[in-house]
This record gives C-alpha cells, sequence and structure tokens, in this order.
C-alpha cells in the first residue's frame, strides 16, 4: 500500500512560498511557508500535518486495540503537540506529545492505560517518527 503527497516550492527560503497537495484531494494545493512554519503566519506546515497524522494515526491504533480487548469507544480525542527544536546548524523533530481523552463503556483505567500505551508504541506513525513521544490519556465515564 503506498499513499502520495506532494509538494512545489518557489522562490527562496524566507521570500518564497510552496503548496502541498495529497493524491485524494483533501489538501489541494494547501500554501505553506517560512512565516506558518517559524513564525505563526497563515498556512499549514510540515509538523502540524505530521500532528495530525499522528494523532489520526494513534487514535485508529487505539481503536484497534480496544476492540482486540472486547471494548469500544464512543469517542476518542487525540491531540499531539509536535517539537521543531534548533539542533545543531539545522532543524530536528524531537517530540511528539499526544493528549488523549476517550469514552469506552466497560473500561477502567488501568486497562485503558495499558492498551494506549500499547496503541502509542504501535502506530505506524509512532514507529517513524525517532523523536520523544510521551502522552496524558484520560478516561472519561
Amino acid at each position: 500500500m503506498i499513499k502520495n503527497a506532494s509538494a512545489v516550492w518557489r522562490g527562496g527560503i524566507k521570500d518564497g512560498g510552496g503548496t502541498i497537495s495529497t493524491e485524494t484531494g483533501v489538501l489541494k494545493e494547501a500554501p505553506y511557508g517560512f512565516k506558518s512554519r517559524f513564525e505563526n503566519g497563515p498556512g499549514t506546515n510540515p509538523e502540524e500535518l505530521i500532528g495530525a497524522a499522528h494523532a489520526g494515526c494513534f487514535s485508529m491504533a487505539l481503536s484497534l486495540m480496544l476492540g482486540e480487548a472486547g471494548l469500544t469507544p464512543e469517542q476518542i480525542d487525540t491531540k499531539a503537540a509536535v517539537t521543531l527544536d534548533k539542533v545543531g546548524d539545522g532543524f530536528e523533530i524531537t517530540a511528539s506529545h499526544l493528549t488523549v481523552v476517550a469514552r469506552i463503556p466497560g473500561a477502567d483505567q488501568a486497562k485503558f492505560m495499558e492498551i494506549a500505551n500499547k496503541a502509542k508504541a504501535g502506530c505506524p506513525v509512532s514507529k517513524l517518527l525517532k523523536a520523544n513521544i510521551t502522552m496524558d490519556a484520560k478516561l472519561e465515564s
């Protein structure tokens, strides 16, 4: 299985800009540039997209693993905060922190945390990142 995305960049690093698109069309020429990446300007950035991918991947992995344990979530709400740090002469994604709130009938906190930690380690995006991955997880009643 191969999923495709593309980026086009024009100009210099600070005065240029680009667009990011996905094969499915969910993102179609979404703008990105220096200001959206380093100065909180308008547009998207690679770290934000990695965060969305990590949150989505983790949520699906958690749902799968809960199902294998005989539990069905009503809702899993995951946020990912991706940290981009200056390291040496360049930049590096050093961390991704997942914040999870889930409603799962019949689950207790201990079982939920056991499964959430397995999902954190086992989702494909977590496996891709060499960053420090941390998590706060809360089971709502």
